[in-house]
């Protein structure tokens, strides 16, 4: 009898998970159901698919029709965000509900273990985290907290989670001192206009002053301030929290416990269903279907509402003609200035309304996908530190740029201009960048860029790049900031230069985050010049040509490879071969001495000294000269 009993147990043990769980579909229903002023949700229906191709639903960032981020950003939502929901939406990996109007103290987000990305900023999110609220979120790489009204210290957990490259806690009102955090891959972090106190952790000392202005308290050589008072261990800090934690949890509710009873045996047969997937895929052998969990993460933040842009217009009483350039230099709203209309005209209050999704972020802003009402995507750039001009110089500059035209250059549309930040508009190209097509996560179906796509792009940079010294030679740089993220590709994986001629638009204190100035020359000598571009070009060539991350991108140049050191080391032990990339060597067309030819190019393109860089003309004429099919070796001569 026992044993029949034990029997059916194991069988109910085998049944899948969706026998104890909802379906994605019904758990962001029951998560809308939660929300006030939900309109912006109108597209969550039942009966639909919420990752279907042709009609998603609004705010979900799907991968092969399964749900792996929420982008719920800037929809004017309240209410309260259902736990019991989300837990449910098993391959949820990336949270934003940034610039909302959600309050109260932080929801048990930390039951979402696998969660990668965590985005609160632009709440009214109040009280204390407690000090273990992150123990268990380990797969946590970005966390954005900003612009709360979070108060006592900061959770120790946070300086415990082993892959943070991102933490933004400003604008909050934590106190008490700052947590260890020694963290290799820490990227970004930004702790100011807090109440911290004590001195900086060392392991921070690589970040810059801005990170923690706006903390009378802090001490440290970063802001120039010495620490005239001993400060408190930080490990000894760590060690109460964990003390207290200890306390409060000695002893468990009955409810809990039982959870936890339950927790386990669904544990089990999570694991017993693993291995039985794991032994019919060894019976299927390698060559049979494949499946990732992983989804690229982005940093999201949604742009000002068209709500807060109306507020402004009415503290500044200025109008919404559509097309009108006025601006106050005050900080007022203005309208959006358009430099070129060749895809048609449109103004602020109109952009505002559309749809929105967001691309992505970079060291200077964010970018965003708005899709007009005539169905016309453009891409928004809500940039930051662009105080370097006047507005009457701003728009001179930016209106050059509109007046640009050749077929490798990203021309802007249109342009918004406050003193705190200014949006520029640009055509949407749907191939995306050339970053994400050589190192993102595609699916199956994704066909790479195969050898002859890979010169074509390096020859239409360098005309694009040869064409941009011509057109803005008064510049320092003409470009100044030429990396793969910022050549995007259009139909037949055609190459157009974009976020060119910053050097003269951003803030003095940040033409360091432009890519043209941690070359070598500037770093040593400080000058950059328009050879400083000639040496971001070589590394495009390079990483194209390798289909190797650059470590040049990185400010700690600790991940990635350094394509110009293994190049000369390559070059001169002639293995040069070994660096190319198997994808374009082992496809059709293709050419390895001409690959290889290019890839000497690159080589002089990224000579440390500047006397021994190619010119801009040079290179094009010898990059031109590559051709896909097999040709003569005089450039190696």
């Amino acid at each position: 009898m026992a044993e029949g009993w034990l029997f059916k147990l194991f069988l109910l043990m085998l049944l899948p998970p969706l026998t104890f769980s909802v379906s994605d579909s019904k758990a962001l229903l029951e998560l809308k159901k939660f929300f006030t002023n939900s309109s912006a949700l109108n597209s969550w229906v039942p009966n639909s698919v919420p990752c279907n191709k042709q009609t998603p639903w609004g705010g979900l960032l799907c991968h092969n029709g399964v749900v792996q981020g929420l982008r719920l950003e800037g929809m004017g939502l309240s209410g309260s965000i259902d736990m019991d929901a989300l837990v449910e939406i098993k391959g949820l990996r990336s949270l934003s509900v940034i610039n909302n109007s959600f309050q109260g103290i932080i929801p048990q987000l930390n039951r979402l273990g696998a969660l990668k990305a965590l985005f609160l900023s632009g709440n009214q999110f109040s009280g204390e985290i407690p000090p273990h609220f992150f123990t268990n979120m380990k797969s946590l790489k970005k966390v954005w907290l900003s612009h709360n009204k979070f108060i006592g210290g900061i959770p120790f957990s946070l300086g415990q989670l082993p892959h943070l490259i991102e933490l933004h806690l400003e604008n909050n009102q934590f106190s008490g001192y700052i947590p260890a955090f020694d963290h290799p891959n820490l990227k970004s972090i930004n702790l100011s206009n807090n109440r911290l106190g004590g001195e900086i952790p060392i392991s921070l000392s690589n970040f810059s002053a801005n990170s923690f202005a706006g903390n009378p308290g802090l001490c440290g050589k970063i802001l120039g301030v010495n620490c005239t008072k001993p400060v408190q261990n930080t490990a000894k800090l760590v060690t109460n929290q964990k003390h207290v934690v200890g306390k409060s949890d000695k002893k468990l509710p009955s409810k809990i416990i039982v959870a936890l009873i339950i927790l386990g045996v669904m544990l089990v047969f999570v694991i017993i269903l693993a291995a039985i997937r794991w032994v019919k895929k060894k019976k299927k052998g390698p060559n049979g279907p494949t499946t990732s969990s992983e989804g690229a993460i982005e940093v999201q933040v949604s742009m000002p509402t068209a709500k807060e842009e109306e507020v402004n217009r009415k503290r500044s009483g200025s109008s919404s003609r559509k097309g009108s350039g006025h601006v106050k230099e005050g900080g007022g709203a203005a309208e959006l200035v358009m430099v070129n209309d060749e895809k048609g005209s449109f103004g602020l209050t109109e952009l505002m309304k559309a749809a929105a999704e967001v691309l992505g972020n970079g060291e200077l802003g964010f970018c965003y996908k708005v899709t007009m009402a005539n169905e016309v995507p453009v891409v928004v750039k809500r940039m930051r530190d662009m105080n370097a001009l006047g507005k009457d110089e701003f728009d001179k500059q930016v209106k050059q740029f509109g007046n640009l035209r050749h077929p490798n250059i990203l021309t802007p549309l249109a342009y918004h201009y406050r003193r705190e930040e200014k949006l520029l508009v640009y055509q949407y190209l749907p191939n995306g960048c050339l970053l994400y097509q050589l190192h993102g996560e595609h699916d199956t179906s994704y066909v790479g860029l195969d050898w002859p796509a890979r010169l074509k792009i390096v020859q239409g940079i360098a005309k694009g790049l040869d064409y941009l010294h011509m057109e803005l030679a008064s510049l320092d740089v003409p470009h100044g900031n030429l990396k793969s993220s910022n050549v995007l590709l259009g139909p037949d994986n055609h190459p157009f230069l974009s976020d060119y001629g910053f050097c003269s638009l951003v803030n003095t204190d940040r033409v360091e985050a432009l890519f043209a100035y941690k070359t070598p020359d500037v770093i040593q000598h400080g000058n950059v010049s328009p050879k400083s571009d000639v040496y971001c070009l070589g590394v495009v060539i390079l990483e194209i040509l390798t289909g190797r991350f650059p470590s040049q991108y990185l400010n700690d140049g600790n991940r990635g490879t350094d394509v110009v050191q293994w190049a000369e080391s390559a070059f001169a032990e002639s293995r040069q071969a070994e660096m190319l990339d198997p994808e374009i060597t082992s496809s059709q067309n293709s050419s390895v001495a001409n690959m290889e030819k290019l890839l000497h190019i690159g080589l002089l393109c990224t000579q440390t000294s500047v006397e021994n860089r190619l010119e801009i003309k040079e290179a094009l004429r010898m990059i031109e000269d590559v051709q896909v099919e097999e040709g003569p070796l005089s450039i190696l001569v």
